[in-house]
């Protein structure tokens, strides 16, 4: 049994009113233990916003990020990442490749790697120098499209097999995150559970903790 899972914050695809998101974002860490935040921005249509607005969104999150010792990740964009001094990148199958963004970033950055539901490409991905892959989707999801189903016994042979770091990301709440948790996943990446919980972030970083403490 793994109850040591970290909560892994992506932020909503659109921030339109920035500053109240700060506060939203500022609540979320002051209520519990949050390992990082992923900066992913897309526009309505899914089709990629401008360099100046994820460099305008960073500028604003990410020292709140570092003020509580929050890792900052960038998502796609290792050039964005080092521009804005990020703590890393977080890299999918059709994105710069893994060995791309460390040559970018250096050695101390952080690099993950999105993996969907496939033992060769988070092997790959730990032979090209990743620091954690992410796996998924577990559950249905609204916050992006989704066309591969991960199942929790790839957590569990994972956890055996291997030491990297493993993220587990799609449709994942404080209602049904326990059998992840005991899966041995090391973070859960959440995003519209903790946006959207009808009682704020605060709240809902305190409803993932329980679960995770009784898992």
């Amino acid at each position: 049994m793994n109850n040591d899972s970290r909560l892994y914050l992506i932020t909503p695809p659109q921030l339109p009113d920035l500053r109240a998101f700060c506060d939203d974002f500022t609540a979320a860490l002051d209520a519990g233990d949050v390992a990082c935040i992923q900066l992913r921005l897309k526009a309505g249509d899914g089709s990629a916003v401008t360099d100046d607005d994820v460099l305008y969104a960073a500028e604003a999150i990410m020292p709140i990020a570092q003020e509580r010792e929050v890792a900052f990740i960038i998502n796609d964009r290792p050039d964005l990442a080092l521009k804005t001094g990020a703590d890393g990148v977080h890299v999918g199958q059709s994105d710069a490749s893994c060995k791309k963004a460390r040559a970018v970033l250096g050695d101390d950055a952080t690099v993950g790697v999105t993996c969907h539901e496939s033992k060769h490409f988070a092997l790959v991905a730990g032979e090209d120098g990743a620091d954690y892959v992410a796996f998924g989707a577990f559950f249905p999801t609204t916050t992006k499209e989704t066309e591969f189903k991960a199942e929790i016994g790839l957590l569990e042979w994972w956890s055996y097999a291997t030491t990297l770091p493993s993220v587990a990301i799609g449709g994942i709440t404080p209602e049904n995150c326990r059998p992840i948790v005991r899966a041995g996943a090391d973070f859960l990446a959440v995003s519209g559970a903790v946006w959207n919980h009808p009682e704020g972030p605060g709240a809902a970083i305190k409803a993932f903790e329980m679960s995770i403490s009784e898992a």
